[in-house]
Order: C-alpha cells, then sequence, then structure tokens
C-alpha cells in the first residue's frame, strides 16, 4: 500500500497542482485563479494534495465542497506518472471521511461519459450514476453520480469509515 502524505493545499503547491490539471484535463482544466480562489475564499471547500512521505514532488490532489448536508467533489486527479498505483483512491477516501465526518449525507460528483478509470473508482466506493447532463462539459456529458453515508464501501469492498 502507498504512504502518502496528504496536506491541505495551499498557493506554493499551484504550480505542481496546474501541471496535473493541464495534463489530467486538457479540454476543461482549472486556472490559477480559480484554485487560489478555491483555496483562500470559499468557506465551504476543503482542497488536499498528495505526495510521497519525505517528498516535496505532489503526485495528486482532490478538492470537494461541503455545504450543510451535502458535499461535491469538485475536482480529483493524479499525476500521469502515478496513476493507476492507488493514489486516486486515498485521495478519494480522504475527501469522503473529511465529508462524512462534517455531516454530509450525501456526495455528488460529475465525471465524464467517457472516463471509465474514474468511473470504476467511484463504483468501488458505491457511487451510483443519478442523472445524465447533457453537454456538460463542452464536448461532452457528463454522469452525475452520488453516494450516500450508509451505502459508503471503501475500494476493498468494506465501509470505510470504522473499519479496519
Amino acid at each position: 500500500m502507498l504512504h502518502l502524505d496528504i496536506t491541505p493545499m495551499t498557493a506554493a503547491h499551484l504550480d505542481q497542482v496546474l501541471f496535473i490539471e493541464r495534463n489530467s484535463f486538457v479540454s476543461t482544466s482549472w486556472s490559477r485563479e480559480s484554485f487560489y480562489a478555491e483555496i483562500t475564499q470559499n468557506k465551504y471547500a476543503y482542497y488536499i494534495v498528495a505526495r510521497f512521505k519525505e517528498s516535496t514532488m505532489i503526485i495528486g490532489y482532490g478538492g470537494i465542497w461541503i455545504v450543510l448536508d451535502e458535499a461535491h467533489i469538485t475536482t480529483l486527479a493524479v499525476h500521469p506518472c502515478h496513476r493507476r498505483a492507488g493514489t486516486g483512491t486515498i485521495i478519494l477516501n480522504n475527501l469522503l471521511e473529511k465529508a462524512f465526518l462534517k455531516g454530509a449525507g450525501k456526495i455528488f460528483l460529475e465525471v465524464r461519459v467517457s472516463n471509465q478509470n474514474a468511473r470504476k473508482l467511484y463504483e468501488k466506493f458505491n457511487f451510483k450514476v443519478v442523472a445524465l447532463r447533457k453537454n456538460y462539459y463542452f464536448d461532452e456529458d457528463a454522469l452525475v453520480m452520488m453516494l450516500e453515508a450508509g451505502n459508503l464501501r471503501s475500494a476493498e469492498g468494506r465501509s470505510a469509515l470504522g473499519d479496519t
């Protein structure tokens, strides 16, 4: 299993975050200003970065808005050289734990219809498709997926909160 440090995203991380962002979401990448506003001005936002212990290289990041009893995953990406090794699972688990500890009963996200790898990750945690957003991305539809607190499952198939 990967041993990663998960820390809150800061302005000092943005160069590395933007590199991953632009290599993950070529046609719909966020700007530096968007990330900066999220981490400095959005009181509902929780953004994290992941890196190997004792390293300064960021290998992934994620963000979520937690508003009252619902949450919305805004972004999650892993450096192209570190995909399919468990980093996304660790980031997603951290975001879900934060949301549920803050009282969210439901968590939503949008994912490109064509993004099979991301969909598989979300399905491992028991996210279900609840809607289709036509033309959500300028070039593609998005699936809206939802996870209810009582249905949370870790990537290993057990409850992600409480079971060890």
